[in-house]
């Protein structure tokens, strides 16, 4: 019909939030959220986008990444209505970063290499953000600890604070399995903690290395372990096998050699 308004998905979905958080006739739920309450959902989310991914799951994909934007459009929502901005503004930021990121796409600037968008992304983000203390600045206190470390450890690097190669690393890695031996022989629950600490840490540098994103290798291997241990549970429960370690070790293998085959 002529002069009827057409609107967006994104515009029916800003709608549905704005109606769920109406002080009146809105959703007693959602109305008392907050921006810290409503994080752990979004840090949620974003997991689960992960995991549909991994998978190669595209109708979960789908869904999952439609949860996500909901919490963008939660967020977006609380702050409109503090006056501090709205979605709109989200989504015009991010848009402006992107074009001001690439102006070898969007200007005049040449840039012919992956490795150096990588190294122009980073002047950019650097100049974004300005002077600071350090070169560790910025890194989020909240993001998973193996992904902070490898992320520490990256910055550390710029300056020239890193191993030369994978293998030093692997040298750092044993030397610290060393340690935490001692600390076992001392029976220091703290130092136990402090040398596991520096393994991981290892680990996660070991990654970077390797250019291995450890949260996703880390994923995929507990996914493996989860994955193989099932299949051990049908067997022991097929054979009656109990809680002998032998029998378990030894049809853990078997499970192993069928994945291998």
């Amino acid at each position: 019909m002529a002069g009827t308004h057409a609107f967006r998905p994104i515009d029916r979905l800003l709608g549905i939030m704005a109606r769920l958080r109406d002080p009146e006739h809105g959703c007693p739920w959602d109305r008392e959220q907050n921006f810290a309450t409503i994080a752990p959902y979004t840090v949620e989310e974003a997991y689960e986008v992960a995991d549909a991914i991994e998978r190669e799951d595209m109708a979960a994909l789908k869904d999952e990444l439609g949860d996500l934007l909901l919490q963008v459009v939660f967020h977006a929502r609380m702050a409109e209505e503090a006056g501090d901005f709205g979605f709109d503004d989200v989504a015009n930021a991010i848009s402006d970063k992107m074009i001001r990121r690439h102006p070898h796409v969007f200007g005049d600037a040449v840039i012919a290499t992956v490795a150096a968008q990588n190294e122009a992304w980073e002047a950019h983000k650097a100049a974004e953000r300005g002077p600071q203390d350090s070169v560790l600045d910025g890194v989020a206190l909240t993001y998973p600890a193996l992904l902070r470390a490898a992320k520490i450890s990256k910055r550390a690097a710029r300056i020239g604070f890193d191993w030369p190669d994978a293998r030093s690393v692997i040298d750092k890695i044993n030397e610290e399995v060393a340690e935490i031996e001692v600390e076992m022989a001392n029976g220091d629950r703290d130092r136990i903690e402090d040398e596991v600490g520096d393994l991981l840490y290892a680990a996660a540098n070991l990654a970077r290395k390797l250019d291995v994103e450890p949260e996703t290798a880390l994923r995929r291997a507990t996914a493996k372990f989860e994955r193989r241990f099932r299949e051990v549970e049908r067997l022991v429960a097929e054979r009656g096998v109990g809680r002998d370690l032998d029998a378990l070790e030894a049809i853990w293998q078997e499970v192993k050699g069928k994945e291998a085959s």
